[in-house]
């Protein structure tokens, strides 16, 4: 799968696809550009559904979902938006007289919502949303698959005092010489949780566990493209807050400064020297932030990502991940992180 973005694109997308035929065509979908994705996983007996919570992925649109890490409850989603995936889950689950466990995956762009694809079965984060929520959602499953109403298990929504990330684990480090970059297609070989009071603490807690963790000092490269460069100017005003230093390629580097961060301008590998690949290499750099855009841009800057792999060094490709990122740092810094047991999370549900 591959996000094109003009006919250019198209053109050489098909050029390169192979064995197009009538048998095996290419199918194409519109894509919603900066949509958030969402998703619910919900019990139903086919006439009765139970939503336990709505996910909200961090990645927008466009990243796999088993890629994407999650949290629950949602972190920036409307009660409006909340309220309309709950209802269209039931509708959909009712109408395809589901009995057990259904996975379904939304989009909103622009305040509307829009169902990318309803699986009537049980999903990855069915685990992350029986530990968050507690509720043992195989079980009950099972036991509506066998013919038991949903009614009589006495479930009732509850809100969660704390959060819970789900975060991919990658398996970047085992293939050095491959981009990791994210995309449409599935890479994540496993999956963790971390849970917190807050999502911030919940994040960096999911990082943590994914590995490398993120860094609570020293300095990070800012290296984005110019449709990220607004978003990635209040991250890097968080950074210059928390006291880290600021190194960033030319173009985001001048855009930057004018918006008032402190940043330091630093070469890429082509510019000359002292470049990215000496900071890298002489431990220079904490943290790596680096979006691409387009099949041009990750070629040229796939150094900067597979050179993190390889001295590892914490890295993010998204500006939705990186303001996370900065958000749990601080919080992380603030000192509470403090060790809970999964029981005590399920006894201050109530």
């Amino acid at each position: 799968m591959e996000i094109v973005y003009d006919e250019d694109g198209l053109r050489r997308y098909v050029e390169t696809a192979a064995s197009v035929s009538p048998d095996r065509p290419i199918l194409i979908d519109k894509f919603l550009e900066d949509a958030i994705e969402a998703e619910a996983d919900a019990l139903s007996d086919g006439a009765t559904t139970f939503v336990p919570a709505v996910m909200e992925h961090i990645e927008l649109a466009g990243i796999h979902s088993g890629d994407s890490a999650c949290v629950i409850p949602p972190a920036t989603l409307t009660g409006k938006h909340i309220r309309a995936i709950e209802e269209l889950t039931a509708r959909i689950a009712r109408e395809l007289k589901v009995s057990g466990v259904i996975n379904i995956q939304y989009a909103i762009a622009k305040d509307t919502v829009y169902v990318l694809e309803a699986n009537p079965r049980a999903s990855r984060t069915v685990p992350l949303v029986s530990k968050v929520c507690a509720v043992s959602m195989a079980r009950i499953a099972t036991e509506l698959m066998l013919g038991r109403p949903l009614a009589s298990f006495g479930l009732a929504a509850r809100r969660a005092p704390h959060f819970g990330v789900k975060e991919a684990v990658l398996p970047f480090n085992m293939f050095p010489d491959v981009d990791p970059v994210l995309g449409p297609e599935m890479r994540s070989t496993g999956e963790v949780l971390g849970m917190a009071p807050s999502f911030g603490l919940a994040y960096f807690k999911a990082e943590e566990a994914a590995q490398p963790a993120l860094p609570l000092k020293g300095t990070v490269l800012l290296s984005v493209t110019d449709a990220d460069k607004k978003a990635i100017a209040a991250v890097g005003r968080q950074f210059q807050a928390l006291g880290f230093r600021i190194l960033a390629t030319a173009g985001t580097c001048d855009y930057l400064q004018k918006q008032g961060v402190l940043c330091e301008k630093i070469l890429k590998m082509h510019e000359g020297r002292p470049n990215i690949g000496d900071a890298v290499t002489n431990g220079e750099i904490h943290l790596i932030i680096n979006t691409p855009a387009g099949k041009q841009s990750q070629h040229d800057d796939s150094y900067i990502r597979k050179a993190a792999i390889k001295y590892r060094i914490p890295y993010i490709t998204t500006s939705a991940a990186a303001r996370a990122a900065v958000q749990g740092i601080g919080e992380h810094r603030k000192g509470r992180a403090g060790v809970k047991s999964l029981q005590e999370y399920h006894r201050d549900l109530g």
